[in-house]
């Protein structure tokens, strides 16, 4: 393989505002039931009686994820008609529509949730990291959609020299059941 691309998300400066999850819908023309990349909301905290009056432990957290091209995808390996792939240029995995049967075995064994499938094709498509998009030297739509710049792509060993090793936060998989390529930079 060439060079192994990934994503960086900077969590710890994610507002939820949902831009990079609908350009991705919208450049995809998903329907409702689908989406390649999802924002994933985590809250935790209370309202707690102290001497002074009410004091809080509220916190919330949002965390921008989509597929994580991973260097042991499970997508792949279960697919039992091979329409699951990982490119040997870039390692970008996609799903090749033409040989794909709906067998759906790729979407219970990501852990990430990254498959989706069409029910009016009964094929499997997932985030391709916008191909055609990088074909044409552009951003994939996530990214370019970002308003704070919270998502990067590029090589992974690029990404993990720049802003770390971090693969999971809470509520995310064990990082070595797949080995994503993905880095985080986590809400505090």
């Amino acid at each position: 393989m060439a060079v192994q691309l990934g994503f960086y998300v900077n969590q710890s400066r994610c507002a939820g505002c949902n831009a990079c999850f609908m350009a991705c819908k919208d450049k995809n023309d998903l329907d409702d039931e689908r989406a390649f990349r999802r924002v994933w909301e985590s809250r935790s905290g209370a309202f707690q009686e102290s001497g002074n009056g009410l004091t809080h432990t509220v916190k919330a957290a949002w965390l921008s994820l989509s597929c994580n091209h991973c260097d042991d995808p499970k997508c792949v390996t279960s697919c039992p008609t091979g329409a699951m792939k990982k490119n040997k240029e870039d390692g970008v995995v996609w799903a090749d529509v033409k040989i794909c049967r709906g067998v759906q075995f790729c979407i219970k064994e990501c852990p990430y949730g990254a498959p989706q499938l069409n029910k009016k094709t009964f094929r499997i498509s997932k985030c391709d990291m916008c191909a055609d998009l990088r074909e044409k030297g552009e951003e994939p739509a996530c990214v370019a959609a970002c308003p704070y710049g919270n998502i990067e792509i590029g090589p992974i060993d690029e990404l993990r020299k720049k802003y770390g090793n971090i693969a999971v936060v809470e509520g995310l998989p064990d990082p070595s059941i797949t080995k994503p390529n993905l880095v985080i930079t986590p809400h505090k």
